[in-house]
């Protein structure tokens, strides 16, 4: 039995915990976030150079001919010094999990023939035509953050110092655009498919259909396994600029003299760009006269400080962090002219405080999606622009939760409204009241919305003819029925403008993901975008397969060259099995970990039980008010199944995850020690009062009015442990002690509670480390010593 496949050549012999974390889990170097031009002429991405580069470059490549050009290279434009990161955006990044470096977002004029972007808060311009010349930097105030064009690319919104601000594009001569005021009320537009200025113009939504942020479609869900942003060390830094009167700069909306300092423009809050997968803070009218701006008050959040107890000297850092129970952000809307006019927009805020989702397009006027606390209703609704007034089009309300997804709510061409819902058990897209999927799909996303047609992703439904375990399709519906475009078993994506679509797949049989761009409805053939990421030292061999009564999907792992003559093994679970959680992918790089524990001696399981996302309605929502019972007993009825088809030693069995997944680690072990022998915890959650608002009652509703609920699913309730057995299984508990999503205090208390039950474990405090993973060394070491405590733990020689 080979338990050593951890080098391979070509890479010095390097070992699999440091490739993997150098290459940031094999996604540098991969070509990502897609942008296609309307006319099908033109993609622009983000890119590194070699798969350990963690500065992207931003890249376009010319349909007709292949050819690519880079379009900003940060290096050039920051003279070779590394980027400085501003606390706000170190934030923003940790919300995002965003760990590369360089060009890391951007946005599109309607054309895609300019495209905006931050570096070290400078604000830059890149010319994305055919021929066009190096990013050039707009100096304006600073530190610039969420730099967006309007749809006809003669304006730049963007926010600094807590306001929201306008500045022209010029032709790169010198000249700006004329700056008109129109005489119409800000955003109105004619009721067609697409502006008469600007074909094409892609509708400002929280998950623009046309542009993909998503690195690799491996394993949609899992929290990424990458080190926090930090500047290269031993590079100058370059600062940003503060001030710059020089330019035709202008506030837009900033903070009133009776404002305090925690009030902001243009941005996300915490809980919506955490939780709510709502990034933005503003969106251009169709017609580039007018945005749509968030005003957000932190001032009811509660304040918590995160200190760096290896470095006493610094201040701790001061968050607002909406625990379950306690008061969030006041958000609020206005339409902002641009001929300085000022609208505030009107709803029911004490019914629906939160503001989910927003949408502007050529078809319609400004679209909400907001929800009330509990998440159990929530209603669409239409502003007038003119008087701020808004209009229900439709509410809904569900006994468990309202699920969010990307890409929707969105008008069709036609007016009516796109939304993807739960009718009868079964999760369908609608056009109105028209579904336009069935019982066989189940809907994840909406990519794009065509003249007569809409792009998605979908996973099987219960009337499907094959189970597809662990496999994401692209489908374009609008007709009879729903069309396949992506061939492969496997996870697929796909961005779209005109004629063309950038297909994203991965597969089991090959590493990383492959982008390929298909012409005139083919799906075969095209270019494929190069990617410069490593290739892996190691080959992910998961089986896929369901396990039990509830045909729970699970894939299993055994060591390189296993033989039947080597008998049973010690067992390794590593769920994530929480909500919006897949682990149980059609792909190769998402295995590649419970691959490398598999060829250190063991058989691991995967196991994707109630509660996590891509099977039904009630599947995922079978875990409402109850996280402790369903997930842990999924867990155990696969592990038992799967022992009777694969040689799991149920003697010896280990457990790890890292968020919800090092939740359900502890819980494993405090609460089913019969079952699991050791656990490794990683950055768990232990009191879910200590969790956010908007994720955690959700799930399990208001603290102060079912307390019961959260003792009953919390690992420590009142200072004790919560319904832990007798027998004491090793535990290591693993926690960054910058977190400021799960917070160290959830470690700092089970580490009390546990000690005072005198149940020994060890805690490893990870100092200057998030919710990320640390930096390269640390997360090689890292790997290595939970191997060492598994065998430890379990007898394991």
């Amino acid at each position: 039995m080979d338990a050593t496949n951890t080098t391979g050549a070509g890479h010095g012999d390097v070992s699999f915990p440091r490739q993997h974390a150098r290459t940031q889990r094999f996604t540098l170097g991969a070509p990502r976030t897609f942008t296609v031009s309307p006319d099908g002429e033109r993609v622009v991405f983000l890119r590194g150079t070699s798969g350990t580069d963690r500065a992207n470059r931003l890249w376009v490549l010319e349909t007709a001919t292949g050819a690519e050009r880079v379009a900003g290279d940060p290096g050039e434009l920051l003279g070779g010094a590394g980027e400085a990161l501003t606390p706000e955006e170190r934030a923003r990044r940790e919300r995002s999990r965003e760990g590369s470096a360089g060009v890391v977002g951007y946005a599109v004029d309607g054309a895609v023939r300019w495209a905006v972007f931050a570096l070290s808060g400078r604000l830059f311009l890149a010319d994305l035509r055919p021929g066009g010349g190096a990013a050039r930097e707009i100096a304006v105030p600073g530190p610039v953050a969420e730099p967006r064009l309007s749809p006809d690319g003669r304006w730049i919104a963007y926010t600094a110092a807590r306001g929201l601000r306008l500045v022209a594009v010029d032709d790169g001569d010198g000249d700006r655009p004329r700056t008109s005021h129109p005489t119409d009320s800000p955003g109105t537009q004619p009721q067609t498919s697409r502006p008469t200025d600007s074909p094409g113009t892609p509708p400002q939504t929280d998950t623009p259909p046309r542009t993909s942020t998503a690195t690799t479609p491996e394993a949609p869900g899992t929290q990424p396994q990458t080190s926090r942003p930090t500047d290269t060390p031993g590079t100058p830094t370059t600062p940003p600029r503060t001030d710059s009167p020089s330019s035709p700069d202008r506030l837009l909306a900033g903070p009133g003299s009776g404002d305090g300092p925690q009030v902001c423009w243009g941005l996300a809050e915490f809980v919506a760009a955490e939780e709510m997968d709502r990034v933005r803070g503003f969106w251009w009218s169709p017609r580039s006269d007018a945005v749509l701006a968030a005003r957000v008050d932190d001032a009811p959040v509660r304040r918590w400080w995160i200190a760096d107890p290896a470095n006493p000297q610094t201040r701790p850092a001061e968050v607002a962090y909406p625990a379950a129970g306690t008061p969030n952000a006041e958000v609020t809307l206005a339409v902002l002219g641009l001929d300085g006019t000022r609208t505030d927009v009107t709803w029911d805020r004490e019914r629906y405080p939160y503001l989910a989702r927003a949408h502007w397009s050529a078809a319609g006027p400004p679209l909400l999606l907001v929800q009330a606390r509990d998440q159990r209703t929530q209603a669409y609704l239409t502003v007038d622009v003119a008087t701020g007034r808004t209009d229900e089009v439709l509410t809904e309300s569900d006994p468990a939760w309202l699920e969010l997804f990307a890409g929707v709510p969105a008008w069709l061409p036609d007016g009516r409204l796109l939304r993807i819902a739960d009718v009868a058990g079964v999760r369908v897209l609608l056009a109105g009241d028209e579904p336009l999927t069935g019982g066989a799909l189940h809907p994840r996303a909406v990519l794009d919305v065509g003249d007569g047609d809409v792009l998605l992703t979908a996973s099987a439904g219960a009337d499907a003819a094959e189970p597809e375990t662990g496999e994401i399709h692209v489908y374009r519906a609008g007709g009879d029925a729903a069309v396949r475009l992506s061939r492969e078993p496997g996870v697929h994506g796909a961005v779209r403008g005109g004629p063309t679509t950038v297909l994203v797949s991965a597969v089991p049989s090959r590493p990383g993901s492959e982008a390929r761009v298909l012409r005139d409805g083919r799906t075969g053939g095209g270019t494929v975008i190069t990617s410069f990421a490593e290739r892996p030292v190691l080959t992910a061999r998961p089986v896929l397969t369901r396990a039990g009564d509830r045909r729970i999907p699970a894939a299993v792992f055994l060591p390189s060259g296993y033989r039947e003559a080597d008998g049973r093994l010690p067992v390794l679970v590593d769920p994530y099995g929480g909500p919006h959680g897949q682990r149980v992918t059609a792909s190769h790089n998402g295995h590649l970990t419970s691959q490398w524990f598999a060829d250190q001696g063991f058989a691991v399981v995967v196991a994707d039980g109630r509660g996590t996302p891509g099977h039904s309605p009630g599947w995922e929502k079978a875990v409402a008010g109850d996280f402790a019972g369903v997930t842990l007993e999924d867990q155990v009825a696969a592990l038992r199944a799967l022992a009777g088809e694969h040689p799991l030693d149920l003697d010896r069995v280990g457990v790890r995850g890292w968020s919800y997944g090092g939740y359900l680690a502890a819980l494993a072990v405090l609460r089913r020690p019969d079952v699991f022998h050791a656990g490794i915890a990683g950055a768990p959650v232990t009191d879910w009062r200590l969790y956010d608002t908007h994720y955690t009652e959700r799930y399990l509703g208001h603290p102060d009015r079912v307390p019961e609920v959260y003792d009953a699913n919390s690992l420590v309730a009142g200072g004790e442990l919560s319904r832990a057995r007798g027998t004491r299984r090793p535990l290591m508990v693993v926690h960054g002690l910058a977190d400021d999503n799960v917070v160290a205090a959830h470690t700092l208390r089970l580490s009390s509670a546990l000690l005072a039950a005198g149940h020994p474990h060890e805690v490893l405090p990870l100092s200057g480390v998030t919710h990320m993973t640390p930096q390269e060394v640390v997360a090689e070491n890292l790997l290595l010593l939970q191997v060492d405590f598994l065998r430890r733990s379990l007898g394991v020689k």
